[in-house]
């Protein structure tokens, strides 16, 4: 039985060896995103304890089996040399995915899964970008070497001699029992427990703050958790079908009680332009732009990912799923968004996207929401402008968009969404040193498409379309921030969205109330003076209500006047008054027991009404 011993001792303390690699990997995550993750406590580490076992069981269940197994030919010398190459070179794949969110999870607010890490919707212009990260975050492949080499030299080895002994029917009895033992005991670490459920992704809640989910959680787990999987939703059922529609119905009329303008619609959705850019000495153009414009100060993404953006603008439907609706199973259910609106009144529709066509699959879903046309790089026409990684540069690219603009009928509805504000923050050589570096390695580049935006319209300025035009301007989401105030779960989402109309010198002002990027589609039908009946998650510009709704890191963002409330989908976490608490430092959850219940009310509804609607193809009347 000695023998015996010693492989389990061995596979116990290369299993101990990857649990501490992986509480470092949690501290590394917790120093590269510092500012994010503000008072972390014990519980917090605890907590992760508990899905780094889960990980590592599940990784392991084949190590288990062939270190634990009974049988004398696991003392071979060839066999444990290819165990432990096999134990180290899988347990290092899925370690080194964690190092991918040190710096990802800056731009996503979330721990990376399958779908992300597979670069879903962004097949065909990964190749061109990873070379790009791999040069700016060179310290996290030097990193990455180190950790390897360390994890290697310090793997212990079954110790030699291994003794000979022919074992007796007792011994294998003991042998089997005790690997039997093993087995079960991995089971359940890999399940989290004994609880009902299997551990998920979305009990990571339970520890430390509202804003602690991706401290708790590491990557391996999480990838585990949507391998290969298409997301399905159910219905909670918080409320029967009558409490449901009284609570919150998406089933909106839109009475502007004006008459019907014709004006044309020009979509400009700007790559990264986070709130956290303004006024900082890179978008002097937006900057001006906004004073002569009605715009939202407390203006709020639906999403973190530029996949996100797009449903949420055109089709009024939030981003309420683990996976962006366009590369989810319910990608293909019928919508009315503003390109099939707007096409029912006389509007000639097309969407623009200077990168690869197919980039995150929006050429596709352009075709489901109902654009006449769509342009990539494909059909772009105009100098060589290409930025050598994924697209056209925005100056181009933009001035491209306003030739074809020029060309179309009126009125005419067109969607642009920028790219040069993106990683790996190329701009175009002759302008090396023009722009402002800031403080952040975007700003150079959203100050040179800030530049481009300046350009388009000094240009579009003089085309006789461009007094009979609405403009809207937004961006797709927020970018990284060193400021505490944008790291919230409320910051990370503050995006500028304005309405210009160039012929309405009155329609300007600076307004509070809270808006987002779903709200767009009934306030253009609004502002157009069209009648509409229509699904809609968000409201009019001229509406009274002043809520926002948003989902990250398994949690529901619910905003409503000046309160903000995080709910798990079984309970609320935390009820803050986010504009007097702008660091939202201050709990209320158990003073404000009314205005928690009352939003709570709103948010599971809300939850529901998408859930339902998702599930049975009900995204049109």
């Amino acid at each position: 039985m000695a023998n015996y011993y010693k492989s389990l001792k061995l596979f116990a303390k290369r299993i101990l060896l990857v649990v501490i690699i992986y509480q470092l990997c949690r501290f590394l995550f917790f120093v590269f995103n510092f500012n994010t993750f503000n008072k972390p406590f014990f519980g917090t580490f605890l907590g992760g304890l508990r899905f780094d076992l889960s990980a590592i069981a599940y990784i392991n269940m084949l190590f288990a089996l062939l270190h634990c197994i009974p049988g004398k030919f696991k003392y071979n010398t060839i066999y444990q040399k290819v165990l432990k190459v096999l134990f180290y070179s899988v347990n290092l794949l899925f370690i080194i995915t964690n190092f991918v969110d040190f710096e990802y999870y800056k731009f996503t607010g979330r721990r990376s899964t399958f779908g992300l890490l597979t670069a879903q919707g962004m097949e065909h212009e990964i190749k061109g970008l990873i070379g790009s990260f791999l040069m700016e975050f060179w310290y996290l492949l030097v990193l990455g070497i180190v950790l390897a080499i360390a994890f290697y030299k310090a793997m212990p080895n079954l110790k030699l001699p291994i003794l000979s002994i022919n074992y007796s029917k007792k011994d294998y009895i003991k042998q089997t029992l005790m690997f039997l033992g093993v087995m079960v005991l991995i089971l359940v670490f890999g399940r989290g427990g004994f609880q009902k459920k299997p551990l998920r992704i979305i009990d990571s809640s339970g520890y430390g703050t509202i804003n602690h989910s991706a401290l708790v959680l590491n990557t391996p787990f999480c990838i585990l958790k949507t391998f290969n999987k298409k997301e399905t939703l159910s219905s909670p059922k918080y409320f029967p079908k009558t409490e449901l529609d009284s609570i919150f119905s998406p089933v909106i009329s839109i009475n502007p009680g004006k008459e019907t303008n014709k004006k044309n619609v020009v979509l400009i959705i700007l790559e990264s332009f986070g709130r956290e850019n303004l006024n900082v000495g890179v978008t002097p153009f937006l900057d001006s732009l906004i004073t002569k414009s009605y715009y939202f100060e407390n203006g709020f993404a639906n999403g973190k990912l530029s996949i996100d953006a797009v449903p949420s603008t055109l089709t009024s439907i939030p981003s309420l799923l683990k996976h962006s609706i366009i590369t989810s199973s319910y990608a293909v259910n019928k919508v009315n968004g503003l390109p099939r609106i707007l096409k029912e009144e006389g509007y000639n529709t097309s969407f623009f996207h200077g990168a690869f066509n197919g980039s995150q699959n929006f050429d596709q879903y352009a075709k489901v929401s109902g654009f006449d046309t769509y342009y990539g790089k494909d059909e772009y026409d105009g100098p060589e402008a290409f930025d050598g990684r994924w697209g056209i540069f925005d100056e181009e690219f933009l001035q491209f968009f306003n030739t074809k603009l020029t060309t179309f009928e009126q009125p005419f509805f067109s969607t642009i969404f920028t790219i040069s504000s993106h990683n790996p923050y190329i701009i175009p050589k002759k302008y090396t040193d023009k722009f402002p570096k800031g403080n952040s390695n975007i700003h150079e580049t959203i100050a040179y498409a800030d530049y481009a935006l300046k350009h388009f319209f000094e240009v579009a300025k003089k085309e006789d379309w461009y007094k009979n035009t609405f403009f809207v301007i937004t961006s797709d989401h927020t970018s990284i921030s060193n400021v505490k105030t944008y790291n919230t779960n409320v910051g990370k989402f503050r995006i500028p969205i304005l309405f210009f109309d160039p012929s309405e010198e009155n329609f300007i002002g600076t307004h509070d109330k809270n808006f987002q990027q779903i709200d767009i589609l009934p306030s253009i039908l609004d502002y157009l003076g069209i009648s509409k009946k229509t699904i809609s998650y968000g409201k009019s510009y001229t509406s009274n209500k002043d809520f926002v709704v948003y989902y990250l890191d398994n949690i529901y963002h619910l905003m409503d006047g000046d309160y903000y409330l995080a709910f798990n989908g079984t309970k609320s976490l935390g009820l803050y008054n986010f504009k007097k608490d702008p660091l939202l430092e201050k709990n209320l959850i158990l003073e404000e027991t009314e205005k928690a219940k009352t939003l709570e009310r709103f948010i599971k509804a809300y939850i529901q009404s998408f859930n339902e609607r998702m599930i049975d193809n009900k995204l049109t009347l």
